[in-house]
């Protein structure tokens, strides 16, 4: 019987508590070194990779409002996410329909093979101004690291439709 070689030697749960332990190491200010002098950008999106090696990429990344990271995949990489502060918005397309949910500190996400969402700031319960221009924190995990992302915008009839394939390193498609 053949089998399926998976893209990794790490296991989804592996994944989350790679991204817990080092959520927990952000916010124990392990990692203060890597965050940006005068504190987050406030209008665009922030990272920072906190590891790598040949198994997996970690990374700390800032969201802000009114930035959105497109509907993409993540090529031939696993992906999992704990968010440290504030809140996520993750739409992802279930095979007919976008489908949304609601990530809030504390939280935590996988991404399997062939997933494709978009991730954006999302407002806190808090509703004070103050939280909703502050960026929301998360801890991303890709293995094997990201090489590639593709992008995706749902067709006419309702489909999926591929619009373009990018190489890179950085994640969720930022710069």
């Amino acid at each position: 019987m053949p089998t399926t070689l998976a893209p990794t030697s790490l296991r989804p749960a592996d994944l989350l508590r790679l991204t817990d332990q080092s959520a927990a190491d952000v916010l124990d200010g392990r990692h203060d070194a890597l965050l940006p002098p005068g504190g987050f950008p406030l209008d665009e999106r922030w990272s920072a990779r906190i590891h790598s090696d040949d198994i997996v990429d970690l990374w700390l990344i800032s969201w802000v409002p009114d930035r959105s990271t497109e509907l993409h995949d993540h090529a031939g990489s696993l992906g999992a996410l704990t968010v440290l502060s504030g809140a996520l918005s993750e739409y992802r397309w279930n095979g007919t329909t976008l489908q949304h949910r609601l990530l809030r500190a504390g939280d935590q996400a996988l991404f399997p093979l062939g997933w494709v969402h978009d991730v954006t700031h999302a407002p806190t319960d808090d509703g004070s101004a103050a939280a909703q221009s502050t960026p929301t924190l998360s801890v991303h995990a890709y293995s094997p690291p990201l090489t590639a992302m593709s992008y995706y915008d749902i067709g006419a009839g309702g489909g999926l439709r591929r619009t373009r394939t990018e190489l890179t390193d950085v994640p969720e498609g930022s710069a």
